[in-house]
């Protein structure tokens, strides 16, 4: 009985494997989408998951967040804050995440979980912080030693679900 009842847990186990859009299984396992940043302040944006394939324009901005949509073995295709797709090598890429404010106003970094709250710090715009967690609607943010409270709305990193059409070529924007 014992041995049935392992094999039906391994079964399981087996077929919760993550899945891109397509329904295909994921070449690492890993959910698709998912939240990666950058890891160098110099990264090519390519139309397909190639070395031989055209660069569309480099990133600049070292643990800018963005989501991975699809992904090959050794290449991930994200969506970046302003709404563009682009394949990038995974040598480029960390599981850290980061929050990045793409609004062009200051967002306030609250001492807790609460608009009341007193303001720590204000994330500037076009600023990337660390992102440890998101919960009821607020993000857990960290820059060196400070750590706070933003509004999930108001940074990009912090949704669960696609941001961009998997299926979109890559080098156009929304």
């Amino acid at each position: 009985m014992i041995g049935l009842v392992g094999i039906i847990g391994l079964g399981l186990v087996a077929g919760a494997a993550a899945t891109m859009p397509d329904g295909r299984p994921t070449p690492t396992g890993l959910d698709v989408p998912r939240w990666v940043s950058l890891k160098s302040s110099e990264v090519r944006a390519r139309q397909g998951p190639g070395l031989d394939y055209r660069i569309l324009w480099e990133y600049r901005a070292a643990g800018l967040p963005v989501q991975v949509i699809a992904e090959t073995r050794e290449w991930r295709k994200v969506c970046d804050p302003e709404g563009s797709v682009a394949w990038i090598h995974r040598s480029v890429v960390s599981g850290r995440r980061g929050a990045f404010n793409a609004s062009d106003r200051e967002v306030p970094v609250r001492a807790r979980r609460d608009a009341d709250s007193p303001v720590k710090a204000r994330l500037l715009p076009r600023s990337v912080v660390a992102l440890e967690d998101c919960e009821d609607g607020w993000c857990e943010v960290r820059a060196r030693k400070l750590r706070g409270w933003v509004p999930q709305e108001m940074v990009f990193g912090s949704r669960s679900a696609a941001l961009c059409d998997a299926n979109r070529p890559a080098g156009e924007a929304r």
